[in-house]
């Protein structure tokens, strides 16, 4: 009987949060709301991994100045990938060619060969590397502004998503009668509970 009252007590304390749950809706539009609407219900895009992206994106949509830079970025980084594609397979074509030269000749037993071997691999890995070297320098440049344009961005969107956190808090204000009442009903279970004998 006990059980029974105790879990009678508890569904109805769970419905009751259900429904001053649902009495309290939005107030305001803003991007946070608008962000979780539109992601729930559907995959989520690689933009929508997190809350700064869910809120920027929705920001986009309204803001042509603010798509044309997204646009702008999205570009460039696929330029990026396919420019250091280009010089990236002869690099790793060479560099994988002189390790596996390397490994072979460490496999031939007679040492004087071995060692005129070894030491045209090097002559050739040197003139290669001398040949690469400006090459490599701009490939670092490309990288470091690549990594400098990553992070100017994500503070940016941080920046521009800040104030939309702080409209979502506003609209949902953080009261705390629906807390305290909830508490109430619960010290009066737990009291009916240890006068229960």
């Amino acid at each position: 009987m006990k059980k029974i009252f105790f879990a009678s007590a508890l569904v109805l304390s769970m419905l009751s949060c259900k429904e001053n749950k649902s009495r309290n809706a939005p107030v305001a539009e803003n991007a946070v709301d608008n962000a979780e609407s539109s992601v729930s219900g559907s995959l989520k895009s690689y933009r929508k991994d997190n809350m700064i992206d869910q809120i920027y994106s929705e920001l986009i949509k309204n803001d042509k100045s603010l798509k044309a830079l997204d646009d702008k970025l999205i570009q460039l980084s696929e330029e990026n990938g396919k420019v250091l594609a280009i010089y990236g397979e002869t690099l790793r074509k060479s560099e994988s060619f002189y390790a596996d030269a390397h490994y072979q000749s460490g496999t031939i037993k007679d040492s004087l060969l071995k060692q005129q071997l070894e030491k045209e691999i090097k002559i050739s890995s040197d003139t290669y590397d001398l040949k690469i070297g400006k090459v490599k320098e701009l490939i670092a440049k490309v990288n470091k502004n690549s990594d400098d344009i990553n992070n100017l961005y994500t503070a940016f969107k941080i920046r521009k998503t800040l104030p939309e956190i702080g409209k979502y808090q506003n609209a949902h204000p953080m009261k705390t009668d629906q807390l305290d009442n909830f508490i109430n009903k619960q010290n009066q279970l737990l009291n009916e509970l240890k006068n229960q004998k």
